[in-house]
């Protein structure tokens, strides 16, 4: 399944990019990453692009949930993830581009999923499930209201989002190319019966009309 290379590349630059924000070390390589001071920023395009080093407890997007919520959702991502892998494997034989979109959005959940399951045991501030998502991406824009908060620049976000992003956009943008019409071998039986009973009705009604006809000639 070609499409799940794009989940495998997502997964890796996002840990990838969240390591080297938050730092690291491998002492027996002699490597260590001191990465940015939380709440840091690094100005890329001045003054509409950052980087802003923040940890969020909740869900994408700077969405704050505490507690038995955070486990729930940590719970949630899990069997949504494996939700979705099973879904491109029944879908397998689709358009490659529905198959991307999915894969986007598999990649960008896992991971986040990663660093809510494991971070906060590496790092050694909280116990398994209950880790924080390093967001780093920050898009100043003109004050806006979302979920009833008002934000005076984008929510900080990261690799993983924006891929659940494009991947949710995709779909939307592309979903009645995906609609494809149904073969003989992907209808159901009653489907086959209904189609079949049709045809012959066709017929039926096609020879009273061929025999009336002879009838009434001449």
């Amino acid at each position: 399944m070609k499409a799940l290379y794009i989940s495998f590349a997502v997964i890796v630059l996002d840990q990838l990019s969240k390591l080297f924000v938050k730092g690291f070390s491998i002492p027996f390589l002699n490597i260590n990453i001191k990465g940015m001071h939380y709440g840091e920023s690094i100005t890329i395009i001045n003054p509409y692009f950052k980087f802003t080093y923040v940890e969020n407890p909740g869900m994408a997007f700077g969405i704050n949930v505490d507690g038995y919520f955070k486990l729930l959702l940590s719970l949630f991502s899990l069997i949504a993830s494996i939700a979705i892998l099973w879904y491109i494997y029944k879908n397998r034989k689709k358009k490659f581009l529905f198959r991307a979109a999915f894969a986007l959005i598999l990649g960008g959940a896992v991971g986040n999923l990663i660093d809510r399951f494991f971070y906060g045991i590496a790092y050694g501030y909280a116990p398994f499930l209950y880790g924080k998502v390093v967001d780093f991406i920050h898009v100043d824009a003109f004050g806006f209201t979302l979920f009833g908060r008002t934000y005076d620049s984008f929510p900080i976000f990261n690799i993983a989002d924006s891929a659940v992003t494009i991947g949710v956009i995709i779909l939307l943008l592309f979903h009645k190319s995906f609609e494809e019409k149904k073969t003989d071998e992907n209808k159901t039986p009653m489907e086959k019966i209904s189609d079949g009973t049709s045809l012959a009705n066709n017929k039926k009604n096609l020879n009273n009309g061929n025999n009336f006809r002879e009838k009434i000639s001449p």
